[in-house]
């Protein structure tokens, strides 16, 4: 084995301790947002408290008369703020939850140190990408376990950048970090391939430019998919409430926390909207390299084809999104139906289905 070779395998080593490493700060970040959640919740009488006062829930005042003990018998009529359950067409009058720390010492301490652990095992990860990369000498992204972990490391780059960027975001770390570990594992387990050269036809510059950009397309339509069914379950329990229904407890002291349905809803459409561009940039970025490398733009491979129904799917949330009688559930539900043709098109296609884009292997 000549130098180079053995140089890297030892970088293909270190790669997968990385990745393996990056596992354990993961697992290390999900009980400690466990924990923020756990110390985060309040009891009912808290909750009631807390409305009561105006923390964590929202309040427009409606006046009642109270009876007060004052000198010579009189009574006064005082404030009591009123609960707003559900934003009124149009409008936006429900506040957002207090988060999953709760309002509560505790529970933002634990959540400070989750996000701490965060960062480290995305550096770790990222670590782990940049020495496959090295390994192969080429970008790491030539087969599903490479996509996969570069997948999930973007995934977190984008939460971690909304956290920069002063997001109220903390409430899906818990999420984020449940789907990167389930990520991490399937591609250790199920999808690791060796460190190998590409087909000749994956030489090319365009493999840069094609997949980064569904890498990034990917990981944030991710981040969208979880706001918009967190949006469902919270749209569900605000529709509870102005029904005059007692939501159960797991609601009450989960749901109760998340950002406001209309907040939610306005988050995953931005964040969809916002890279859409960037997905369409992609389908005619691979036409243009499949022109380069097979000699056609388009050739109805099951990939390309999946590519374009979730690029249609995407279109028509968007264009529901924005049309009077299709905003909120009905909205939603095409939004989540979208994510799951990029899902498919990702593990279905490429596994199941055999064509053009099947040669980079799992």
């Amino acid at each position: 084995m000549n130098l180079a070779a053995a140089t890297n395998e030892n970088l293909a080593h270190t790669s997968n301790v990385l990745i393996y490493s990056s596992m354990a700060v993961y697992t290390l970040a999900f009980f400690a947002h466990i924990a923020e959640w756990v110390f985060g919740s309040r009891s009912k009488v808290g909750r009631t408290a807390a409305a009561l006062t105006g923390d964590g829930a929202a309040a427009s005042p409606a006046k009642i008369q109270v009876q007060v003990a004052q000198k010579g018998g009189a009574t006064a009529v005082l404030d009591r703020p009123k609960i707003i359950t559900r934003s009124a067409a149009g409008s936006r009058d429900v506040p957002d939850g207090p988060g999953a720390a709760g309002g509560t010492f505790k529970g933002d301490l634990y959540g400070r140190i989750a996000v701490s652990l965060t960062v480290v095992a995305f550096l770790v990860q990222a670590g782990g990408v940049i020495a496959r990369a090295m390994s192969v000498q080429r970008a790491p992204w030539g087969n599903m376990y490479e996509f996969s972990i570069t997948f999930s490391t973007v995934a977190v780059a984008a939460y971690l950048i909304l956290m920069a960027l002063k997001k109220n975001v903390r409430w899906m770390g818990l999420l984020l970090v449940t789907t990167v570990l389930l990520d991490l594992g399937i591609a250790t387990t199920v999808l690791y391939t060796s460190s190998d050269q590409l087909v000749p036809a994956l030489h090319s510059y365009w493999l840069w430019i094609h997949v980064s950009t569904a890498i990034i397309c990917g990981a944030v339509f991710y981040i969208g998919a979880v706001a918009t069914l967190l949006y469902l379950f919270r749209d569900s329990y605000e529709s509870k409430l102005a029904n005059g229904t007692e939501p159960g407890s797991f609601a009450q002291s989960v749901l109760s926390r998340l950002p406001a349905a209309a907040t939610l809803d306005k988050f995953s459409y931005r964040i969809n909207a916002a890279v859409f561009p960037l997905w369409t940039f992609t389908i005619i970025a691979g036409a243009i390299w499949a022109g380069d490398a097979w000699g056609r733009y388009w050739g109805w491979d099951p990939k390309e084809v999946w590519s374009f129904i979730t690029w249609v799917a995407y279109a028509c949330y968007l264009h529901a999104r924005a049309t009077a009688g299709w905003k909120g559930r009905k909205a939603a539900y095409l939004a989540l139906i979208a994510f799951g043709c990029w899902l498919f098109n990702y593990y279905g296609v490429n596994i199941f289905v055999t064509g053009k884009h099947s040669y980079a292997g799992v």
